[in-house]
């Protein structure tokens, strides 16, 4: 057999795997729709979809689970996107948008508003949000700018945005030590992650943050992939390493603090979405990065879905059960190519 026709049908077999994931999301996102405090049956909910249904139905539907529903899909597919490109540009396994304290400083900033009242911009119930985002970009442009000056190298980047993350946390560490019960209260529960309560306009702003993003990273697929060689190979073949590392760093981190900054902190689908998916599909990036998304789109959908559903009314914050849920199968997944 050619060589052409064996690439061919690996990629084949990739897209066909990218199809089964869409699939699953699909019916993901049915189930999700359908369960809840009322349940509404496949039936129904495929008439509501189309314009018809109850009118009580149809509001459950279409004002508080579908802004939800499409909340973790874009959620779980900027964050696992951003980490994908993290890992490619950084070339290590544990790298994440985290990585660079996105999340620490997200955090920080969202204590210093309910703590204090006090933000860089924004006012009133937006305080938290503006806060949030503003924080979270300005922990990235610290660690790109202190690992510019040793030369951005992938180890500086790292060294630098761990600093900036313990930094972050000692800072929150201590809002929430001079903090009253309620507003420390608050501050914990803003960092475990939530989805509830999601309105069309910050689906909206998600959904910008990824059409903005997503594109360009997946158009620099062919440099990502120069990148996993080494600095010295890539810059050989012709990329600017230092241009390519800023570009990823600013889409990623325009993402996950767009996220977080409505949602809290979900730190762990960015880590282990890109993982999942490099197992299943390769470390190619123009498969990678659609595959990253679907799954982390996949993964947030569900742990959300079994979050409000395990002990309803009541609600597991999603951060605990993205962990619960998504550790086990990363280990089986890992155990699976070892055995290999």
């Amino acid at each position: 057999m050619k060589g052409s026709e064996l690439y061919s049908r690996y990629r084949s077999r990739r897209i066909h795997l990218l199809g089964a994931i869409s699939v699953a999301l699909l019916l993901t996102i049915l189930i999700s729709l359908s369960l809840g405090a009322v349940s509404i049956g496949l039936k129904e909910l495929l008439r509501i979809l189309l314009g018809g249904g109850d009118g009580m139905e149809r509001a459950i539907v279409w004002e508080m689970r579908m802004p939800r529903v499409t909340m973790a899909i874009l959620g779980g597919a900027c964050l696992a996107l951003s980490g994908a490109a993290i890992q490619g540009i950084l070339r290590n396994p544990l790298a994440s948008p985290f990585t660079l304290g996105v999340a620490s400083a997200s955090g920080f900033g969202a204590a210093l508003a309910i703590t204090l009242g006090a933000g860089l911009i924004g006012w009133g119930r937006y305080l938290i949000v503006t806060n949030a985002f503003t924080f979270a970009l300005l922990a990235s442009a610290i660690a790109y700018g202190v690992a510019r000056l040793k030369g951005a190298s992938s180890n500086s980047m790292i060294l630098s945005g761990v600093a900036v993350m313990y930094l972050f946390s000692s800072l929150t560490s201590i809002l929430q030590y001079l903090g009253m019960r309620e507003d420390v209260h608050a501050v914990v529960f803003w960092l475990m992650g939530s989805l509830n309560g999601m309105r069309w306009w910050k689906v909206g702003a998600v959904f910008i943050a990824f059409v903005l993003s997503a594109p360009i990273l997946i158009s620099k697929s062919w440099e990502m992939n120069a990148m996993l060689s080494g600095d010295e190979v890539a810059m050989s073949l012709g990329v600017d390493v230092k241009r390519l590392r800023l570009i990823s760093t600013a889409l990623s981190s325009l993402m996950t603090a767009t996220v977080i900054s409505f949602t809290g902190t979900i730190g762990f689908i960015g880590l282990v979405a890109p993982h999942i998916a490099r197992l299943l599909i390769g470390a190619e990036h123009s498969l990678l990065f659609p595959t990253s998304a679907l799954t982390g789109a996949l993964l947030l959908l569900g742990a959300d879905t079994i979050s409000r559903l395990l002990l309803a009314p009541s609600e597991i914050p999603i951060g605990i059960t993205t962990s619960l849920i998504g550790i086990p199968f990363f280990l089986y997944l890992l155990m699976r190519r070892g055995r290999r």
